[in-house]
């Protein structure tokens, strides 16, 4: 669905894919990411951030951490991130992001907790004390008090297979004035994921009862004595979805999908965002009507359910503009994605041909590739770089022969 909208809202992309294919700058297995929209993205989030209260922390797990991406967030008006593990804090920093929070979703190994504390985050979430209690001898050893919140559950609240894990929420104010007599920790705040969702049933962003969850405890914090209490509360973030998270207390937000417009509200309304990734690949072979498209970074976010995926098969000599989407037959999840198969008609395509999706990606769980573009809006497409997944610097003939004579 989302190639659709970017078709009818930023075919410059799909365009500048093909042509880079095309010449042979593109590898197939790429995730291409208009970075002019993910400027204005951001700015429209920060802005609408800023208007409320709220602090933006950007993830950039979804688009491969990619460090030329992280400049233009941090162009756009957000300058931290939230790493979902160490390994994306340090790849945000690297691309010029500070670091705003790390701990959630993924706890922070005990021996790694020294290399987190050097990267100064703003906010460390621990699920236990034990966690704080090692937040807080990485924070003294690098000297400094750390702000850590709480990962609370409630009763009733939603979260995604092997996402659990917290402090009872009923216990919060006791769980908060434990943590805070831990040497070199301070109790900042609390946090839940997710806090929103998109309803299928109406169409539109819903509150989870982890938000309320959320909002009840900053209530208690605040009855017991305690003073400014951060609500962190991520989940389907866009511009659309912050006043209704303001509302309910939150302090925290952190768009991810929101800047390359592929929250699942982007799939059925037009928002502010555009739509501003895509992934390309290329034709491999031809075998019994069916057209095998190289794959690596074929791994689609199950958030909308099992949505059917569609892509472009352009040719030569063929306009994108004037391709026909096709239905994808996708791997299975329990497959390894080497190739995704198209059926196509008797000459509808041949090895070498461009193909284009458009879908809501998870790159740093694959093995694809990113490269930003700029100049779209100008007519001037330019590609800044390419990248792997995890946002270091694929390995090229370069390293081969380097490792070839050390082996010699």
């Amino acid at each position: 669905m989302f190639l659709s909208l970017l078709r009818r809202r930023n075919p410059r992309l799909i365009d500048a894919a093909v042509a880079f294919h095309r010449s042979g700058e593109l590898p197939p297995n790429t995730y291409v990411i208009d970075l002019d929209a993910v400027d204005r993205n951001t700015a429209v989030v920060a802005a609408e951030a800023s208007r409320l209260g709220l602090t933006a922390f950007a993830m950039t797990k979804q688009i491969g951490r990619n460090p030329d991406a992280s400049r233009a967030i941090r162009a756009g008006g957000i300058t931290h991130s939230v790493g979902v593990d160490l390994e994306c804090a340090v790849a945000a920093a690297a691309g010029g992001l500070a670091s705003g929070h790390l701990g959630h979703l993924v706890q922070v190994p005990r021996h790694r907790a020294r290399d987190a504390a050097a990267l100064r985050p703003r906010y460390w979430t621990v699920f236990s004390e034990q966690k704080a209690r090692e937040a807080g001898a990485a924070a003294s050893a690098a000297g400094y008090v750390q702000d850590v919140l709480l990962r609370i559950i409630g009763d009733g609240d939603r979260f995604y297979a092997g996402h659990e894990g917290g402090f009872d929420a009923a216990d919060v104010v006791a769980a908060a004035g434990r943590v805070d007599e831990i040497p070199g920790v301070r109790f900042a705040g609390v946090t839940s994921f997710p806090a929103t969702l998109f309803d299928r049933a109406t169409g539109d962003v819903a509150s989870t009862p982890n938000l309320a969850t959320l909002t009840r405890a900053k209530r208690d914090l605040e009855a017991a004595g305690f003073r400014d209490v951060e609500v962190n509360a991520p989940g389907t973030t866009s511009a659309s979805a912050l006043e209704r998270l303001a509302q309910a207390g939150a302090t925290q937000v952190e768009p991810g999908h929101g800047l390359t417009g592929t929250t699942p509200l982007h799939a059925v309304r037009d928002l502010e965002e555009d739509p501003a990734i895509a992934y390309v690949s290329e034709v491999s072979h031809l075998w019994n009507g069916r057209a095998y498209v190289f794959g690596g970074g074929l791994y689609v976010d199950p958030v909308l359910g099992a949505a059917e995926t569609d892509a472009l098969v352009v040719g030569p000599d063929d306009d994108a503009a004037s391709a026909t989407a096709r239905r994808v037959e996708m791997p299975a999840p329990e497959a390894i994605d080497y190739y995704a198969t198209v059926p196509v008609p008797e000459g509808g395509a041949r090895p070498g041909d461009t193909v284009v999706f458009g879908f809501r990606p998870q790159v740093f769980v694959t093995r694809a590739l990113t490269a930003g573009i700029r100049g779209l809006d100008l007519g001037e497409p330019r590609l800044e770089g390419l990248w792997s997944a995890d946002g270091s610097r694929p390995l090229g003939l370069a390293d081969v022969n380097e490792g070839m004579e050390a082996a010699r």
